[in-house]
């Protein structure tokens, strides 16, 4: 069974890496803990003292300032990691840590879990080829040299560096390595470690290198171990689950969100807020359960994606030359169906295809699988078809030789609709007005990865307001721009009243618009 000796890097909050220390320990795991030389003395004798009987608890050598961005981040880490390597000769495993960090499963799960398979955890992206960095200098934090702080001293920062490649002063990158770059939360083998601790004594060129690159957190370690370790026993990722704001900045866990963190593929969280008092003792008592059964839904990513960008409409880019000039034509008629639920979309246009003489599409724009005849190519992917679109639908009338088309569209896609209707044609919208219960939202969340199957139904609850609002919010969007020959049928309205308005939105005779809204089927989930 694994035994974890954690590496803890802290600067603050006394009480809460007591707290942590001794919570990680009882546990029967160990810890190296480095308290950052710039926090008050105090705070660190206070820690000293309280830990002081626990043979656990080890303290990194030295205590050194440090700096984000700076080399001083990762010699921190290497005097508690040298420490944890010396004191706890049975610890299979090194887990980084950071004051903010609390579990989110136990520590019989985390042993079994790290049992499993024989491998080091730590991402280990391609620095030059990879999107991981996101805004900001790439190649210039490597090849230049930095001695001062971009945060504390951006004018020198930037100085030294324009001094630099102005007199040519690039320096190579040691040339057996390939530089490698991620999260600096890992966890690595006994075995790693002391390959690592090895490596670094034999090479003084890659320390001198690292000890002035920028942010050498995020190389250091992940270009190491890759370069010592067999890249079939590395797992590319973090065990500490962690996200950031389109800012960059990291997103902080409060009180709410347990059920949340519990249900993620990770062993730790990564920040949980200072004020989060019930959260942290929830948490902390969690690791010293046994028996404990977890729901690994793991959606959190795709969660917090889908509520950061609610309220935020996208904009189309300016429209292209030939998209400007080219019309419908002023003698077509342009016919839009809009609906959340596609299948329902689907089965009206179907009925109208099969009981009319009009011409119909599903999801021209928004379903990659949609039937659509041979138009050179155009037709082959959705972004062929959205960026020619007036081109593309303008080929559908020609090659069915018909005055009158009808294609569904999702009621996101307003930007669509509005440049339909800047359109020489013209063009009506149908909006079809569904009931939507909390199963069907819920399967709705599955199906586009917001939830799992294990998803807690606490964290269903929480989101089902939101899903529910925004398909609200699609539908008002879609009413604010007051769209011209704009119709509306309901799943609650009776089909005769449906069929008055088929009749005047298709232009049909009423016995057909009858028939299609009698379609007993037509709004059955």
């Amino acid at each position: 069974m694994a035994t974890i000796a954690y590496i803890l890097l802290c600067h603050k909050d006394p009480a809460g890496i007591i707290a942590q220390a001794e919570r990680l320990t009882a546990a029967g795991d160990c810890i190296a803990i480095h308290f950052d030389a710039s926090s008050p003395q105090a705070d660190f004798d206070r820690i000293k003292t309280a830990l002081a009987g626990n043979t656990r608890v080890v303290f990194a050598k030295r205590r050194i300032r440090c700096g984000w961005g700076e080399w001083s981040l990762v010699e921190a880490t290497l005097l508690a990691l040298r420490a944890a390597a010396g004191a706890f000769p049975r610890a299979t495993h090194f887990y980084m840590l950071s004051g903010d960090c609390m579990p989110v499963k136990t520590a019989e799960y985390a042993h079994n879990f790290l049992g499993r398979d024989d491998v080091d955890y730590i991402e280990s992206f391609d620095f030059f080829r990879s999107d991981w960095i996101k805004t900001g200098i790439k190649e210039e934090r490597l090849i230049y040299r930095h001695w001062f702080n971009e945060r504390s001293n951006k004018a020198w920062f930037y100085r030294s560096m324009e001094w630099q490649k102005r007199f040519g002063l690039e320096r190579k990158i040691p040339a057996d390595l390939v530089m490698r770059i991620g999260s600096q939360w890992w966890c690595l083998r006994r075995r790693t470690v002391e390959a690592l601790l090895d490596f670094i004594q034999r090479r003084r060129d890659v320390m001198r290198f690292f000890r002035t690159t920028w942010i050498p957190d995020e190389t250091f370690f992940q270009t190491l171990v890759h370069h010592i370790v067999p890249e079939n026993e590395i797992r590319t990722r973090t065990l500490t689950f962690l996200l950031f704001t389109d800012y960059g900045m990291p997103v902080v866990f409060y009180n709410d969100h347990y059920d949340l963190l519990l249900s993620q593929d990770y062993l730790f969280a990564r920040k949980v807020s200072p004020e989060a008092v019930d959260l942290k003792t929830r948490l902390g008592d969690l690791y010293a359960q046994k028996g404990k059964r977890f729901h690994i839904s793991d959606e959190g990513r795709s969660l917090f994606r889908f509520l950061t960008a609610r309220g935020r409409v996208g904009r189309r880019y300016a429209q292209r030359f030939w998209e400007t000039e080219t019309s419908l034509g002023r003698e077509r008629t342009l016919m839009m169906v809009t609906c959340k639920k596609w299948h329902v979309a689907k089965r009206l246009v179907d009925r109208v295809r099969n009981v009319s003489s009009l011409q119909a599409v599903d999801y021209l724009f928004n379903e990659d699988s949609t039937p659509l005849p041979d138009l050179g190519g155009i037709q082959t992917t959705l972004e062929k078809r959205t960026r020619h679109r007036r081109a593309l639908v303008r080929m559908l009338y020609d090659y069915w030789q018909t005055e009158r088309l009808v294609f569904c569209i999702d009621p996101a896609s307003v930007d669509l609709m509005q440049d339909f209707y800047n359109d020489k044609a013209k063009v009506k919208l149908l909006e079809i007005e569904c009931d939507f219960t909390d199963d069907y939202l819920i399967g709705h969340a599955k199906r586009v990865g917001l939830a799992g199957g294990g998803t807690p139904r606490e964290t269903l609850e929480r989101l089902l307001p939101t899903i529910r609002y925004d398909v609200k919010f699609e539908s008002d969007r879609i009413r604010e721009n007051d769209f011209p020959e704009f119709h509306r049928i309901r799943q609650r309205a009776t089909p005769a009243d449906n069929a008055q308005v088929l009749q005047e939105f298709f232009g049909i005779p009423l016995g057909e618009a009858e028939e299609i809204a009698g379609t007993s089927y037509l709004f059955v989930d």
